[in-house]
């Protein structure tokens, strides 16, 4: 037996976070003095407690923790489907900071040379297009944007398999449409949506005419500098917003090797200002 000094040694946790466990039910003392209320684990106990630091490392959540443990099979297909979906939010992770790090590289360049930091604005190109009328197919919903890209996979899958069952005829790369005006703590208004030839039920008829376009190969990343350039074209030429930004996806972030090779089109819908 191992006194819980002896055993918080040597699995690295403290005293205070072995009683917490306890609290909760995570890891229990095999043996508690009932004279002096010592506790004392067992040597079998070692390997679950490092069980319970390696998916900690993981960052699962205690409670996740809790109903692995409780299944008694720490091999199988729930524990599978649980690691593998850890490993997607790391890599997704790991991705948004090697981002942040070009990014920050591309900055610390721009004023080692003497320009300014947000000078990469100069070269995003705005033309401005009349884009035609189109019928689209569509899912309209309020979405968190730390839910957006699972969200649109799943809302453009549903959009695919109503256009197989039906029938009908993409036109178009997915879009999507952003109708919120702030960014708020209830989600974003996004309408995801797939062109096609048909009128049907769950369709309807999208005509932005005149739009600012840019297109962008790249990051999902630089989406926020385009639109403030956008934002800048409109004012400095007497534009004015008339409808939903929105975003075409000319290629599948799934089928493309690198981020790099992304390529987005990006519409901001405007109007000639009035004069006042």
């Amino acid at each position: 037996m191992l006194s819980i000094g002896e055993f918080s040694k040597i699995c690295s946790v403290s005293t205070k976070t072995l009683r917490y466990y306890a609290e909760i039910g995570l890891i229990m003392p095999d043996e508690i003095n009932p004279e002096n209320g010592y506790r004392y684990y067992s040597i079998d106990q070692l390997e679950r407690m490092l069980f319970i630091n390696r998916l900690k490392s993981y960052n699962f959540s205690l409670d996740e923790i809790k109903t692995i443990l409780e299944s008694n099979k720490l091999q199988d297909k729930k524990l599978y489907i649980s690691l593998m979906k850890k490993k997607k939010e790391m890599e997704r992770q790991v991705q948004e900071y090697n981002q942040i790090l070009n990014q920050l590289n591309n900055d610390i360049l721009n004023v080692k040379q003497g320009n300014a930091m947000m000078s990469y604005l100069e070269n995003i190109d705005v033309q401005l297009v009349e884009v035609p009328k189109m019928n689209i197919l569509y899912i309209r919903k309020r979405v968190h944007e730390y839910e957006c890209e699972d969200e649109a996979v799943r809302c453009f899958n549903q959009l695919v398999r109503r256009v197989i069952d039906n029938q009908l005829t993409i036109t178009a790369p997915p879009m999507s449409l952003f109708h919120s005006e702030e960014f708020g703590e209830l989600g974003l208004d996004y309408e995801f949506a797939l062109p096609i030839k048909e009128q049907v039920t769950g369709s309807r008829e999208f005509h932005p005419h005149l739009c600012l376009k840019t297109v962008i190969r790249g990051s999902y990343s630089q989406l926020s500098s385009v639109y403030t350039k956008q934002i800048e074209w409109a004012e400095k030429n007497g534009y004015e917003n008339n409808d939903a930004l929105f975003e075409v996806y000319v290629n599948d972030p799934e089928q493309v090797k690198t981020e790099n090779d992304l390529i987005t089109e990006v519409y901001y819908p405007v109007k000639k200002k009035e004069k006042r």
